[in-house]
């Protein structure tokens, strides 16, 4: 069965939560006892309704503050489809777990408090949405029950948001009333909405097409982890594991190793339920080539027509994600890309990006927390990588402090800098 990977965004208390705990009540998806905790706990804060946001929000300080810290994972699953929701923050200080949450998203649902209309945080959400690439976007208008289900309010929010989304990289956009306390067009299609003619939520994320998504043209397989077994039984064994990054593999194909260059073709291909064939993304596979190379961790198995650019000079949009330290000009990180990993000097902060208005600041010389900008990377060895628009595997890294080996930066490749 098919699963759609989707992530919630938002300004603060626009109903993200209480969204999820939707879909997963009137799906059925959660059991009785996390029922009566979710009533019991409703009872004790004194709300005088059951609050689904709760089974979301399970840290304390979430249910203390009524916001959403953390990013929450829920899965669910109807006849047609498995769903994975990933539940993002709101707050603005919280934009790098929304950007982590996001990241594999194949629908990002936004949602807009019908009375307080496209906020600040919700332009942020959508360019987020827009520059990771998400395929999908819904634009959701909740708690319509607050202003009387009135047509002419969704309708300037929807085109107040048209127009804004214009600006933005969105290849599909779709407008649905909701009411997430109530269930109006959730699971599904209100009476309360007549004048609606679309489908409800659930229906849309049943229906939308996510296999054409998927890069099925640009061959790539990261190596990360070569397979030895020491038994006397597989000894003559060599296999290499990872996870496809993109296109089709197929035995008998002509494959090149990079960085070395050296070609051969696969032998077989193989999974813990057998082999297989054909292998495409994100199928993890073990994949067996006819000749014995020297194939180690962070190596990429690629057709010899069609390989990722081999460079080591970077040019990117980088999300900051630390609250210690900012990115500045010269400064040396560890950067993790696919199964690869190197050394990158920050040679250039070309601009920072002014998520709200769109305007570049090309004076700017650094980053800080949850400011996103364009940075040229040079990195101690090559790296080997598609533009991120093309492959959000390949295409995507991630920057490491070197002293406290936290996360720092979470980058898309926009192309190859020039060399100096």
């Amino acid at each position: 069965m098919e699963i759609l990977r989707l992530a919630t965004a938002g300004s603060v208390d626009d109903g993200k939560s209480t969204l999820i705990g939707r879909l997963l009540f009137d799906t059925k998806t959660i059991f009785e006892d996390q029922l009566a905790s979710v009533e019991a706990t409703s009872v004790q804060m004194g709300t005088e309704y059951t609050n689904l946001a709760l089974l979301t929000d399970g840290l304390r300080a979430e249910r203390e503050q009524g916001i959403t810290i953390d990013v929450a994972y829920r899965y669910f699953a109807t006849p047609n489809r498995k769903f994975i929701i990933a539940d993002t923050p709101g707050h603005i200080q919280y934009t790098r777990n929304m950007v982590t949450g996001a990241s594999t998203a194949d629908v990002a649902i936004i949602l807009l408090d019908a009375r307080k209309g496209v906020l600040e945080q919700s332009r942020r959400h959508a360019f987020l949405a827009s520059l990771l690439g998400i395929p999908h976007l819904v634009l959701a208008v909740n708690k319509m029950d607050l202003v009387d289900y009135d047509q002419l309010v969704f309708e300037r929010l929807k085109d107040e948001f048209r127009s804004f989304a214009a600006k933005l990289d969105i290849g599909d956009l779709t407008f649905i009333p909701v009411s997430a306390l109530h269930g109006d067009n959730i699971v599904s299609r209100s009476t309360n909405t007549p004048w609606y003619e679309g489908t409800s939520l659930l229906h849309h994320l049943e229906e939308v097409h996510i296999a054409s998504d998927r890069n099925l043209i640009d061959a790539r397989f990261p190596v990360q982890y070569v397979i030895r077994p020491q038994s006397t039984e597989f000894h003559d064994y060599r296999g290499y594991a990872g996870t496809v990054a993109g296109g089709v593999f197929k035995p008998g194909d002509d494959v090149v190793v990079l960085p070395s260059g050296l070609t051969t073709t696969i032998a077989s291909i193989d999974t813990a339920d057998g082999p297989v064939d054909e292998a495409f993304n994100p199928m993890s596979v073990t994949i067996r080539l006819s000749d014995e190379l020297d194939v180690s961790r962070g190596d990429m198995i690629c057709r010899p027509a069609n390989q990722p650019r081999v460079t080591q000079d970077i040019d990117a949009m980088i999300a900051w994600m630390a609250d210690t330290s900012a990115l500045r000009e010269g400064a040396m990180y560890s950067i993790k890309h696919t199964t690869r990993t190197a050394r990158a000097k920050v040679r250039d902060v070309k601009y920072r990006l002014d998520i709200n208005t769109l305007h570049r600041d090309e004076t700017a010389s650094g980053l800080t927390t949850n400011e996103i900008g364009r940075v040229t990377l040079r990195t101690t060895a090559p790296l080997f990588v598609d533009e991120y628009r093309r492959n959000r595997t390949t295409g995507s890294f991630i920057l490491v402090d070197e002293d406290t080996n936290a996360t720092v930066g979470a980058g898309m490749v926009l192309g190859e800098a020039q060399q100096v």
